[in-house]
């Protein structure tokens, strides 16, 4: 298994991808399947943002300054995804604006991954080495072993929360 960071956030955005199609494709009366999908899309999401927040961002910005202003725009859009999965993680899916409430998550997400993967990697492959990138999927790895699993819980949106304040 890879260990590129890059590799592995790519993985993680298929992963999620696949999960949005199955939401999108349950239909209407499949109340309780898009309550479970959801919920595995809110413990995808918190994972990965927490590995990214803590890990690949701070990273690249300390390796290449020059990505400074797209990681603070990382920050902002994981920030609005947090904020609308910390609301769906207290919704029940039968709620009226459920529904419509993951289909913007689905979109912001859809857009920040699609970002990352066309702009944003290419800039850190070409800036880091791949004896770097590796370190830095490595050390995410280890991070998503001890990782909040749901938005609610502590630390999940620390990092952003930090970020925004600072």
């Amino acid at each position: 298994m890879s260990t590129d960071a890059i590799v592995l956030l790519k993985k993680d955005h298929q992963e999620i991808r696949k999960l949005f199609r199955q939401f999108q494709s349950a239909g209407d009366g499949a109340v309780k399947q898009k309550g479970s999908i959801v919920d595995r899309i809110l413990e995808l999401l918190t994972v990965h943002t927490y590995i990214e927040n803590e890990c690949m961002y701070p990273r690249v910005r300390e390796l290449v300054p020059e990505l400074e202003d797209d990681v603070l725009e990382s920050y902002e859009e994981h920030h609005v995804a947090d904020v609308l999965c910390m609301e769906l993680a207290a919704m029940k899916p039968e709620h009226e604006r459920f529904d419509a409430k993951t289909t913007v998550l689905i979109e912001s997400v859809t857009h920040h991954m699609e970002e990352e993967e066309t702009d944003w990697f290419p800039e850190v492959r070409g800036a880091l080495g791949r004896k770097q990138l590796q370190e830095i999927g490595a050390e995410m790895l280890e991070l998503k072993k001890s990782a909040p699993r749901r938005p609610t819980q502590p630390g999940a949106i620390k990092k952003v929360i930090d970020a925004v304040t600072a």
